[in-house]
């Protein structure tokens, strides 16, 4: 085992409340596509943000559609050693939440149960008129864009997530800084910290408090940090897994 490795090891076995910040990276190493990797969408598409608004999806909902089928709905991703490490440390009691900026819904298929999603879940589908709630496997069994089929209504269903020009929910924020302010040892991974307001979370951990980052890349906060990881995040916690 590296030191780095049982470093953390150690802060993690003795901290009372621990918090998970984690983001793209944290699903790529399952296959989920990023935005902003040299092989993202950003790259594959030129600018994505125009796919991700409510004014294209009500306007080209065909497109909207086809886009979003293409880079979010996954019926085979798998979660990787990350996400189920992360699962058991909230089982023993040592993980109070998991503060994801990520929408695929991996964390709970994993055995999590405090997510906060703070780009909302785009398995979770609703009207955009009514409300009515739809599931992954209501839009997956379906082609083309997709309608409410409640009578009378036939109105578009929208993922549930965060689009470009939409604010993030305020109970969610609340909830994860109720949750950071009070981590003794908050674990950043898997992010580059570069997208806000989300990144700006990280500034609100309790003074005495540790910083751990893991990250294949450096980040804005890697000077800051009590520790520094640059390894696939998967792996990381893997190595974790097998130290305990």
């Amino acid at each position: 085992m590296s030191p780095l490795i049982n470093k953390f090891k150690n802060w993690t076995n003795t901290a009372e409340h621990i918090v998970f910040f984690g983001g793209a990276g944290v699903s790529t190493e399952s296959g989920v596509p990023d935005f902003r990797s040299p092989k993202g969408i950003y790259a594959q598409e030129g600018g994505a943000e125009r796919y991700l608004t409510c004014e294209f999806m009500q306007e080209q909902p065909e497109r909207f559609y086809e886009f979003y089928r293409k880079y979010f709905m996954f019926s085979d991703i798998e979660p990787n050693a990350a996400h189920y490490v992360l699962a058991d440390m909230e089982k023993e009691g040592r993980l109070d939440a998991v503060v994801t900026q990520n929408v695929d819904g991996l964390h709970q298929k994993a055995g999590s149960k405090n997510v906060l999603e703070l780009h909302g879940n785009g398995q979770r589908f609703y009207c955009t008129s009514c409300a009515k709630p739809y599931t992954f496997d209501d839009v997956n069994a379906a082609t083309g864009a997709f309608y409410c089929t409640k009578s009378g209504c036939k109105r578009i269903v929208r993922p549930d997530i965060v689009m470009y020009g939409e604010s993030l929910d305020d109970a969610v924020i609340n909830a994860s800084l109720k949750a950071i302010e009070r981590a003794d040892l908050l674990i950043v991974g898997g992010t580059s910290l570069m997208v806000y307001p989300a990144a700006g979370l990280i500034q609100c951990r309790p003074y005495g408090s540790k910083l751990v980052l893991i990250n294949l890349d450096a980040t804005p906060y890697d000077n800051v940090a009590d520790l520094v990881i640059h390894e696939p995040i998967g792996s990381v916690f893997n190595q974790l897994r097998e130290a305990q």
